[in-house]
C-alpha cells in the first residue's frame, strides 16, 4: 500500500504529466472531445483509490490511458445507437495495448498526440479565440477560470466559447488530423498562439500558490520544438521557440528557496541558463535573417535584451522600449501598451512612464488587470511617492490571485508605509 500523501502527490504529477496525452488519445480514438475529458476526469479519479491500494504503476500514463480507453468503450457499448457509434467501439476494442507514444495515425509528418490535437484545434473554421482556448483547456487541462483570466474576459465569456468550439468541431465534422504540409500555414497562428499562452501560465501562473508551474513550461518548449522542426522555414516558429528557451533560462531564478517572487533585476544572473540563452539567441538570428519580422520574433529580441544584459543596470531599456513600440504594431493590445510604459519608465524615468499609464487608465480595458496597478504602483515607488504608491498596491491586492505575487505586493506596500 501507498501512503495517502504519496498517493496524491503520484496523481498530481500525472495529471500535471499525462493529462494532455491521455485527452489527446482518446480524442483521437473516439472523436469525442467531451466524452474524451469525462473519461480522463474519471480515470484519475480513479487512480486516488486503485493507487492507494495496489500501488503506484510503473508507468502512470499508460495506466491512466488504459483506465480511460476502457471507461469510453463502456460509455459507446451503453450508448451506441447507431453504426458510426458501433464504428467507434469496435475501434476502441481492437486498441487493447496501452498508449504509445510512438503511434503515427496519419501520414502528416506530426508524429505527436499533443500537437496533432492542437493542429485540430486550430482548425480556421474557428475563431481564433477559440482555438486557443479549447486547446488550452484539452492539452493543458487548465480550467475555464485560468484560461478567462489568460483572455481577460469573463469567465461566462470563456465557457460559452468553449462549448461553441466543441459543437462546431462535432457539427461541421472537423476531423482529428493534421492537414497536409502546404495547408499547415493556415492553422500556424493559432498553434503559435497556444503554446505561447501555454508557456506563460507556467511561467507565470494566474492562480494556486506557486508562480511557476514547470510542467507546461517544459511542455510548451517541447512542443516548440517539435513544431519548429515540422516548419523549419516559417520565421515565426522558430522566433517562438527563442522566445521560450530565452524566458525559460531564467525561470530557476523567479522565485526564491521560500517560493517567493524575485523581479527581473534582484535575480542571480549567475544562475541563468547560459546554454539555453546561447540557443535561443542563435535561434531567433537564423529567424531575423529571413527578412520577415512577426511578434514572436520581436519578444525574442525583447528577451535577449534581458538575457545579455550582464547587469539589471546595463539593460538597453530604451532598444525595449522602441522594440514594444514595432510589437504593438503587430499586436495592438492594452497588455503590450503596458509593457511599454514599464521599459519607457526605466529607460526616460518614472514620470514619462506615468503619463503613458494615466492614458492606459483613462482607456479602461485593464480595469481589473491586477498589473495596471502594481505598474503604477511600482512607478510611484521609483518616483518617490510612496502614500501615492500605498494606495496603487493596495488596488493591486484587490485583484491578484497568485499567492506568490501577492506575497511580493504585501512587501512592496509595507516598505510604502514605512517609508
Amino acid at each position: 500500500m501507498s501512503g495517502t500523501d504519496d498517493v496524491e502527490a503520484a496523481v498530481a504529477a500525472a495529471f500535471r504529466e499525462d493529462w494532455g496525452q491521455v485527452v489527446a488519445t482518446l480524442i483521437r480514438v473516439t472523436g469525442d472531445w467531451d466524452l474524451a475529458e469525462e473519461c480522463a476526469q474519471d480515470a484519475f479519479a480513479q487512480a486516488l483509490d486503485r493507487w492507494r491500494r495496489d500501488g503506484v504503476p510503473r508507468r502512470p500514463g499508460a495506466w491512466l490511458t488504459t483506465t480511460a480507453r476502457n471507461r469510453a468503450l463502456d460509455v459507446l457499448r451503453r450508448e451506441a445507437v447507431g453504426a458510426a457509434k458501433l464504428r467507434e467501439a469496435a475501434v476502441l476494442a481492437r486498441d487493447e495495448e496501452p498508449y504509445d507514444p510512438e503511434y503515427d495515425g496519419d501520414d502528416s509528418g506530426v508524429e505527436d498526440d499533443r500537437l496533432r490535437l492542437i493542429f485540430t484545434c486550430c482548425h480556421p473554421a474557428l475563431p481564433i479565440e477559440a482555438r486557443v482556448a479549447l486547446t488550452l483547456r484539452t492539452l493543458a487541462g487548465l480550467t475555464t477560470p485560468e484560461i478567462a483570466r489568460a483572455f481577460l474576459v469573463p469567465e461566462a465569456t470563456m465557457a460559452q466559447r468553449l462549448v461553441r468550439a466543441k459543437k462546431k468541431i462535432r457539427n461541421a465534422g472537423i476531423p482529428y488530423r493534421v492537414p497536409p504540409a502546404h495547408l499547415l500555414p493556415e492553422r500556424t497562428t493559432g498553434v503559435l498562439g497556444v503554446l505561447y499562452l501555454l508557456f506563460n501560465e507556467g511561467y507565470a501562473a494566474t492562480t494556486g500558490a506557486d508562480l511557476v508551474r514547470t510542467d507546461l513550461c517544459a511542455e510548451a518548449v517541447r512542443l516548440a520544438r517539435v513544431l519548429a522542426r515540422l516548419m523549419p522555414d516559417e520565421p515565426e516558429t522558430t522566433g517562438l521557440l527563442a522566445l521560450l528557451l530565452l524566458h525559460d533560462a531564467r525561470r530557476h531564478t523567479r522565485v526564491d528557496a521560500a517560493g517567493d517572487l524575485v523581479t527581473l533585476e534582484d535575480q542571480d544572473r549567475t544562475a541563468w541558463d547560459r546554454a539555453e540563452i546561447a540557443e535561443g539567441t542563435a535561434l531567433l538570428e537564423t529567424a531575423l535573417r529571413r527578412g520577415r519580422p512577426g511578434p514572436y520574433q520581436i519578444q525574442a529580441a525583447i528577451a535577449a535584451c534581458h538575457a545579455t544584459a550582464p547587469t539589471a543596470e546595463e539593460t538597453d531599456w530604451a532598444d525595449i522600449a522602441g522594440l514594444y513600440g514595432e510589437l504593438a504594431r503587430f499586436v495592438p493590445s492594452a497588455v503590450v501598451r503596458l509593457n511599454r510604459t514599464v521599459a519607457v519608465g526605466m529607460a526616460d524615468g518614472p514620470e514619462a512612464g506615468l503619463a503613458l499609464l494615466a492614458e492606459l487608465e483613462q482607456e479602461g480595458d485593464l480595469t481589473d488587470y491586477h498589473l495596471l496597478p502594481a505598474t503604477r504602483a511600482d512607478l510611484l515607488r521609483r518616483a518617490g511617492r510612496a502614500e501615492e504608491a500605498a494606495k496603487a498596491y493596495e488596488r493591486a491586492l484587490e485583484l491578484v490571485e497568485n499567492e506568490a505575487e501577492r506575497r511580493f505586493l504585501e512587501k512592496r506596500l509595507a516598505e510604502c508605509r514605512s517609508a
